[in-house]
């Protein structure tokens, strides 16, 4: 292991709309995963946290009774962005001034207007978009100006459409999250599982070739801070990236696992147990390659993957009532060539620990702390300075 030579106080910061921040970016983990627990924590200790969006009604049971059987979408919709509200105001009180709190949007899914504009009347310092290329996000954050703005893409090809796209309407995103499918948990930034290992999505090709394409647009490349995500498990993976030009790094499933981590702590011994041959990719109902746990659900599924798929049909009814739906959906819409199962009830099954019924999104790469479940603060402080709690040492 690389000696560590930095105090918290010594290590470079990044600027986002003017809050200086550790180089750190919690990802944003759905459905509940990453909510105003955990995203509230990591800001408070100066980073960025991040809020998962996507159906937070599951942590207010309140709403979960009132949407139970309601087949009124509008009327999920608005439970829905009252859970976001509410997980944005309990972290913005967590941090207390401290970092900044984002909140992840996912461009696939049909209420994500909504989505986006209650985070930015809650008072959210960022949007984080992926799942799709966010080009309306300007027009739709116009009001907002001082919510900054970062879309996740995968490769330069990506990054050239946005900026160039953006440029136009007289905006530029605030950062670039680079995730890389090869590694990265939940929905992939690659249209086939095949393409995963492309070498074009290595980050330091994409990373020069990024700055290659500042300078062409005449872009400052201090104006565009990128974060590399997927697969940053170290130390010595953060500063190898920061040392190419990144100005933080975004990191994931080790959150997850943290004691602040917003899931049941079923949910976070599945991730923290896996063994490498357990985590596994496979077509999801978004259209895009997911990586998750090889749990009994998935494993069950799988094998009877190519059996549903040649059934496959557009049916509505297949839709469970009070869950949020994808703009498109291989279960609903039929598409026989991806996933045929219901996401949102999955990942709702693995919030809530049922290891039997649930999907469990997953990088693949280890966890700095094996199989520990430690808070968020030693986690922190390993991947800025190098340096293990006492029980590792």
């Amino acid at each position: 292991m690389t000696t560590p030579t930095m105090s918290l106080a010594e290590l470079p910061r990044w600027t986002l709309k003017g809050r200086s921040l550790l180089p750190i970016v919690q990802g944003g983990m759905g459905v509940g995963i990453s909510a105003h627990r955990l995203a509230g924590n990591v800001a408070r200790l100066g980073a960025v946290g991040t809020i998962a969006s996507i159906d937070l009604r599951h942590h207010h049971p309140d709403l979960v009774e009132r949407s139970e059987g309601c087949h009124d979408q509008e009327q999920l919709d608005q439970l829905n962005l009252v859970a976001l509200n509410r997980e944005i105001s309990m972290a913005l009180d967590t941090a207390a001034g401290r970092g900044a709190v984002a909140v992840n949007i996912m461009k696939a899914v049909t209420a994500y207007a909504g989505y986006v504009r209650q985070t930015c009347e809650s008072g959210a310092h960022a949007i984080v978009m992926g799942a799709g290329l966010p080009l309306d996000l300007p027009e739709l954050t116009k009001d907002f100006p001082r919510v900054a703005l970062i879309p996740i893409l995968s490769d330069v090809r990506g990054v050239n459409i946005v900026l160039k796209k953006w440029l136009r309407k007289n905006r530029l995103p605030d950062a670039i999250v680079i995730e890389h499918p090869r590694y990265a948990g939940g929905h992939l930034g690659a249209t086939r599982p095949e393409e995963i290992a492309d070498p074009r999505y290595d980050f330091e090709p994409v990373l020069h070739g990024i700055f290659a394409l500042l300078r062409e647009l005449g872009i400052e490349r201090e104006r565009m801070p990128l974060i590399p995500a997927g697969g940053i498990n170290s130390y010595e993976k953060v500063r190898a990236l920061l040392d190419l030009g990144a100005a933080a790094v975004q990191i994931g499933t080790p959150f997850a696992v943290t004691e602040e981590g917003d899931a049941h702590p079923n949910f976070k011994q599945v991730l923290a147990e896996a063994k490498p041959e357990e985590i596994v990719t496979f077509m999801s109902v978004a259209g895009l390659p997911a990586r998750a746990v090889l749990t009994p659900w998935l494993r069950n599924y799988l094998h009877r993957e190519k059996a549903l798929q040649s059934h496959a049909k557009a049916d509505p009814r297949r839709c469970v009532p009070g869950l949020q739906c994808l703009t498109v959906c291989g279960l609903r819409d039929g598409i026989a060539s991806i996933g045929q199962f219901c996401i949102d009830t999955r990942l709702a099954f693995a919030l809530n620990g049922d290891i039997k019924k649930g999907l469990f999104f997953r990088g693949s790469e280890g966890l700095p702390f094996g199989a520990a479940i430690r808070p968020v603060a030693e986690l922190l402080e390993y991947f800025l300075t190098g340096r293990m709690p006492a029980a590792f040492g």
